[in-house]
């Protein structure tokens, strides 16, 4: 495997990315990075990755924000789990670490939300730990030159994976091994249609001699969606609306959204109308409906939600109980919201972002 690495390298000299995290040794700013790309391709993750580190430059700042800050600076990028874990990561070490990065990886892997890939990443890149990262990037590698058939997303599968990541690990420079994988895989060796032949690894690669590039590496298990209905009411004046804060371990923890009710089926717009929500708003002060939109779809891993939204104009509002409040119009763009939230938002009440 020597030769192979070797080309790795070779290639990852002339062909990687210029990148933030890559000009520094901070930890701090390298965790920051690596949990921005999970789930998150670079150039995406990049202009959050810069606004991030603007708001919060060090782990203190970041342990000191409020959660509405977190939440807001995020805003977009999904996985709201990523967030919320690294403000908590950030309190104990600011608690129990005296505001220094742990730089052990058995310390860092205590650290919420980090896990064994986040972190060898930071050990070994921040540390010189001899450390080796296993994400989806160098797995397909591993997965397609050695020719593993095992299922990768089963116990015997990622303990293949695992060991040959670490048996091709150079320990004198952890850091540069890893990169060059994950940068190899991420450029080159890419899930769909990847330029086998003019791949430097060609030549040694299981998958290209045996034409099963296409084939692996092998999934078991296949991702089913749920499918939810989501019926959003915007209660509104020609000042104000009412929103509310997620709370409970559901998606989108800690972001805000419109008064919601949710049903296990499809309602029909008698049923948008009749609703235990809807009847709280039209009872409560008399209102009159506005609009009811189209139904909006949005994808994610483990689930489609089909949402619809219901405006409701009313005169004037009293002071609803927690968690819901009373916001200006003009400071909605303040408040972070779902990005299938956000764009009915940009779309109906903000003409030009005032951050922007």
């Amino acid at each position: 495997m020597q030769e192979f690495t070797g080309l790795i390298y070779n290639w990852f000299e002339l062909c990687r990315r210029d990148l933030p995290w890559r000009e520094t040794s901070d930890p701090y700013h390298i965790w920051v990075s690596e949990t921005i790309l999970q789930q998150t391709q670079v150039k995406q993750g990049l202009p959050y990755y810069y606004r991030f580190i603007s708001r919060f430059p060090d782990i203190k700042a970041l342990a000191e924000a409020s959660d509405d800050e977190v939440m807001k600076t995020w805003e977009g990028l999904g996985y709201y789990s990523r967030a919320r874990n690294m403000q908590k990561a950030a309190k104990t070490v600011v608690d129990k670490h005296n505001g220094r990065f742990p730089d052990t990886y058995e310390e860092i892997l205590k650290l919420a939300g980090v896990g064994p890939y986040t972190a060898a990443a930071v050990a070994s890149i921040a540390f010189g730990l001899p450390f080796a990262v296993a994400d989806g990037n160098v797995i397909r590698v591993l997965s397609r030159y050695c020719g593993i058939l095992e299922a990768v997303d089963t116990p015997a599968g990622r303990k293949i994976t695992a060991e040959t990541a670490d048996k091709i690990l150079d320990p004198s420079n952890p850091g540069f091994h890893n990169q060059a994988m994950m940068e190899f895989g991420a450029l080159c060796c890419i899930p769909r249609n990847p330029d086998c032949l003019n791949c430097p690894l060609n030549a040694g690669c299981y998958a290209f001699s045996n034409q099963l590039t296409g084939k692996l590496p092998v999934k078991a298990n296949r991702i089913t969606r749920k499918v939810r209905y989501l019926y959003f009411y915007i209660s509104e004046n020609d000042e104000d609306m009412i929103i509310e804060k997620r709370t409970g371990n559901d998606i989108w923890k800690n972001l805000y959204q419109f008064p919601l009710y949710e049903s296990d089926h499809e309602l029909s717009e008698i049923e948008i109308l009749t609703n235990p929500v809807c009847e709280e708003f039209m009872q409560a002060i008399p209102s009159s409906l506005l609009e009811i939109s189209p139904v909006r779809i949005h994808e994610l891993t483990h689930q489609q939600i089909r949402a619809r939204f219901v405006r409701l104009c009313r005169s004037n509002f009293h002071l609803p109980e927690d968690p819901r409040k009373v916001v200006r119009k003009e400071e909605i763009h303040k408040f972070a919201f779902p990005v299938l939230i956000r764009n009915f938002i940009h779309e109906k009440f903000i003409r030009a972002d005032p951050e922007e």
